[in-house]
Order: C-alpha cells, then sequence, then structure tokens
C-alpha cells in the first residue's frame, strides 16, 4: 500500500468517525450512527472512494486489511470527538444524550478511556474488515454480472 493511499484512507475514515460522533450525540439517533461506525464505516469510505476512483481491489486480503484500517481509524476520531464533547456537556452544562455513557465517560481517568478507546478500536478493526470483505465480494459478483450481460449483448448482435 503507498502512503499516498493510507493518507486518503486516514483522512476519509477520520471525517467519517468525526461526522458520526457529532451525529451521536444527538439523542434517539445517536444508536444509529454508533451502529453505522461500528459496522458500516468501511462500507461507505470504500464506495466513496471506488466512486472517486482512488481505490481498486485486485485480492480479498486487500480489502480485509483497508476496511480493518478504516475501521479503527474512524472509531479513533469518533473517540477523539466524542469523548470530550461528552464530558464537556455533562459537567458544564448538566447536559447528557445517554446518561450512562456521560457518567462512565466524565467520571473515568484518562488510562482507562485509552484502555477502552483501543478495544473499541480493535473491535470496530474486526466488523469492519468483514463489511469490506462483503463490499468486495458484492463488487466482484456485480462485475461479473455486467461482463456476462455485455457478452450475451455482443453474441446477439452478431446473430444478426
Amino acid at each position: 500500500m503507498n502512503k499516498l493511499l493510507l493518507q486518503q484512507i486516514t483522512f476519509f475514515s477520520s471525517v467519517l468517525g468525526g461526522l458520526l460522533a457529532l451525529v451521536t450525540l444527538i439523542p434517539f439517533i445517536g444508536q444509529i450512527g454508533f451502529f453505522l461506525l461500528m459496522c458500516c464505516a468501511s462500507v461507505f469510505v470504500i464506495l466513496f472512494m471506488m466512486r472517486l476512483e482512488l481505490i481498486e481491489f485486485y485480492e480479498i486480503k486487500e480489502s480485509v486489511l483497508v476496511g480493518a484500517l478504516i475501521g479503527a481509524i474512524s472509531y479513533i476520531a469518533f473517540s477523539v470527538v466524542y469523548i470530550p464533547v461528552v464530558i464537556i456537556l455533562m459537567k458544564f452544562f448538566g447536559l447528557y444524550t445517554n446518561y450512562g455513557v456521560s457518567l462512565i465517560l466524565s467520571s473515568a481517568s484518562f488510562w482507562i478511556l485509552v484502555v477502552l478507546t483501543a478495544f473499541m478500536a480493535v473491535l470496530s478493526a474486526t466488523v469492519n474488515a468483514f463489511s469490506a470483505f462483503l463490499t468486495f465480494y458484492i463488487n466482484e459478483v456485480i462485475k461479473s454480472m455486467n461482463h456476462n450481460n455485455n457478452e450475451n449483448n455482443e453474441d446477439e448482435q452478431f446473430r444478426l
């Protein structure tokens, strides 16, 4: 993997993680945002980069590695935005979106938060690696279907 591709993956994953952190702060919608972060972040980033023609996969191994990177980086960016905002809202304004999470985050030590973030980043990387594998597999199936349809259309043209 070249350095430019890694920088692009890091940028898009960080932006997605930060945006989903802000979405997670909204009551009743936060659970959906967190679910998307944990399970579908790699799908969004990979499809976006494929649409911009920045990335193309040739092997399953590449898609799984990129999915794991996206999952871990997006969760770390999520934590960098979400944890300080939750602590500020709880301590200074008395506001919380999820009382249990706000209470745990506001009373935890820095090292507990680091360990929790690392653990959840690994979990997000694992789930997003599988999501990236599914994205690669579905993309290959669609490509093969389009290729078969093009061959059938060409055969019909020659039959005239």
